[in-house]
């Protein structure tokens, strides 16, 4: 069953209209609230779960493991509590807009300081909007924060289309660039003409496709988790560093099951996730698993439970397993290049993936991250480069405070500039 809308104003209009000035009219706003019946169906669910045997020893190798998934199951049932993070994210302002036919869902947080930057925040997958609580407080008020009110941010953070709210897709064909174009509309509808990007893993797609796509209105574009790859250019594997050599090749070392059923097969997958909430939770908490840090812990050692399962929960509520993975599909099966596109991009990366000239943007390099800087500075306008040494794949949710901090100096380095 899917959650209920509770609108304060009229249904949001599609757009029809220009999109330069606010349009307050097409933006519904929006709050999350699962029917209790859905609550009970999950309960009673994860209380029938059918468990697999597994083979004695092998540990995490070979995928969850039933003792481990078993307890967080139980935890899931009986002391995870829905109301308390649903009310969680109710606290920021949520709308419903549609734009050419898709529905976009958002968080709008302005900050109290006039001066604020706008920036847009864009999760991956298996993100949400949920990724991002734990940095709005910080960065749209940094003077209730301890931090310098010259580095606030008004926030937009929406769900990207398939994920979350922003359902159902309008159809297929929502890749990264058509993504960016909806959420440079958005901006626009917004009423910001001028504006920062951050993104991290599938928004490390969008966020440079943004920059490509309006140069004049993004001011700079912070990713995280970004990948990079090779492009059969000549000596492009020369003088990369030990750690790039490293990076490489745990690129091709990486298990990528999951990357192969969502790009090759969404649709078939996503019945067994979409019918089985402990399906959807191995699912998830296996990238949780393989790209925290540190490498040799629990999930939970880098996120909390409750935080990890609220972003599942949402993906079971709303259904979406099938609808986000399609971004896989779009952006790896469906994208077929003919001679003239490849001479138009003269060797360089898939369309979506680069910011193109001018855009100044901002690297964060996690310990579990593999991007590889050569071939981040071939494929975008690289002005900042920074190296952590803590924090894994989902940097805004295990160490915060680190993403905070290489958001304000790099759009504090760029805002004089606009």
């Amino acid at each position: 069953m899917l959650p209920s809308v509770v609108p304060m104003t009229e249904k949001a209009t599609p757009a029809s209209t220009s999109d330069a000035t606010p349009a307050t009219d097409l933006l519904s706003p929006f709050r999350i609230d699962i029917p209790q019946e859905s609550l009970d169906d999950l309960h009673a669910r994860l209380a029938a779960t059918r468990w697999p045997d597994e083979l004695p020893g092998v540990g995490w190798s070979r995928g969850v493991p039933v003792a481990y998934l078993k307890d967080l199951a139980a935890y899931w049932r009986t002391d995870f509590d829905w109301r308390a993070q649903e009310a969680a994210l109710n606290a920021h302002p949520q709308f419903l807009t549609t734009i050419d036919g898709q529905t976009l869902h958002f968080l709008h947080v302005r900050s109290p300081e006039p001066d604020a930057t706008p920036l847009m925040l864009l999760h991956g997958w298996p993100g949400s909007v949920v990724d991002f609580l734990d940095v709005i407080g910080p960065l749209s008020d940094p003077r209730a924060h301890g931090g310098d009110p010259a580095g606030a941010f008004h926030l937009v953070v929406p769900s990207l289309p398939g994920f979350g709210f922003s359902t159902p897709l309008a159809g297929p064909g929502m890749n990264a660039a058509r993504m960016a174009a909806l959420l440079t509309r958005l901006m626009s509808r917004l009423g910001y003409d001028r504006y920062g990007v951050q993104g991290y893993d599938t928004g490390s797609w969008v966020a440079p496709e943004m920059g490509r796509q309006a140069p004049d209105a993004v001011l700079g574009v912070h990713v995280n988790a970004l990948l990079t790859f090779p492009v059969g250019a000549e000596g492009e594997m020369d003088g990369l560093t030990e750690v790039e050599q490293r990076r490489w090749q745990a690129m091709q070392d990486v298990n990528d099951g999951y990357l192969q059923c969502n790009a090759k097969r969404p649709q078939t997958v996503a019945y067994g996730l979409t019918d089985s909430p402990v399906g959807q939770l191995a699912w998830i908490v296996e990238k949780f698993k393989e790209l925290t840090a540190p490498e040799d812990g629990l999930p939970e050692d880098s996120v909390s439970r409750d935080r990890f399962l609220t972003d599942v929960s949402l993906y079971w509520f709303t259904g979406t397993a099938a609808s986000a993975a399609q971004i896989y599909y779009e952006e790896i099966s469906a994208k077929a290049w003919d001679e003239t596109a490849a001479e138009a991009w003269d060797g360089g990366p898939a369309d979506g993936w680069s910011t193109g000239p001018g855009v100044p943007t901002a690297v964060l390099v996690s310990t579990r991250d593999v991007t590889i800087r050569p071939w981040a500075e071939r494929d975008h306008h690289v002005v900042r480069w920074t190296e952590l040494d803590r924090g894994g794949h989902f940097l805004s949710l295990e160490a915060p405070e680190l993403l905070v901090d290489d958001v304000r100096a790099f759009f504090g380095e760029v805002k004089p500039l606009t």
